[in-house]
């Protein structure tokens, strides 16, 4: 189905937007919608109770992670809770999400935090002295873990999360 652009749509507010991709927990698989039955095993399983129950428009309310209520360890308690399979123990360490940090940072407008920095274990995100006593954040993907403390330790809400793209073999 597609929206018809037009201007009677646009002053509807009947825009057409790509819809992002849903932050379902780790180990997800690629059929996760059509698989789970949103039984809320792994809900329960989190030790962080950081899934929370997304209501849909038809069908049962799916799990999605929620990083203002904690980070994730990777534990795979909720993978191992799940009996339908939306969830695969052995996927886990293939988080598909890198944290990004976006212009409302407090760092950026001269206020001085670095709660991010400070609670990213792996050293992911640094920060760069600039001039006017600023700092800009940094931070290295490859180092990044999606983990999400960062995002709940920020007071400001400036850390999202996006897909990381899909590695590609080189073949020579």
């Amino acid at each position: 189905m597609t929206t018809q652009h037009s201007r009677r749509n646009f002053l509807r507010g009947q825009l057409s937007r790509p819809e992002a991709p849903l932050m379902r927990p780790p180990g997800a698989q690629a059929r996760f919608s059509q698989l789970c039955t949103g039984c809320g095993d792994c809900l329960r399983a989190c030790p962080e109770a950081i899934l929370i129950r997304q209501p849909g428009p038809s069908g049962p309310a799916l799990p999605l992670v929620d990083f203002s209520k904690g980070a994730c360890t990777f534990c795979g308690a909720c993978a191992e809770a799940c009996e339908t399979g939306a969830l695969c123990p052995e996927a886990v360490p293939e988080w598909p999400w890198t944290a990004t940090i976006t212009d409302t940072c407090l760092s950026l407008g001269g206020i001085a935090c670095r709660a991010c920095e400070d609670a990213c274990e792996p050293r992911a995100i640094r920060f760069r002295l600039m001039t006017g006593g600023r700092a800009a954040p940094t931070l290295d993907p490859e180092q990044c873990t999606g983990c999400g403390e960062c995002a709940f330790t920020c007071p400001a809400g400036a850390v999202s999360f996006e897909q990381r793209a899909p590695a590609t073999e080189v073949v020579r």
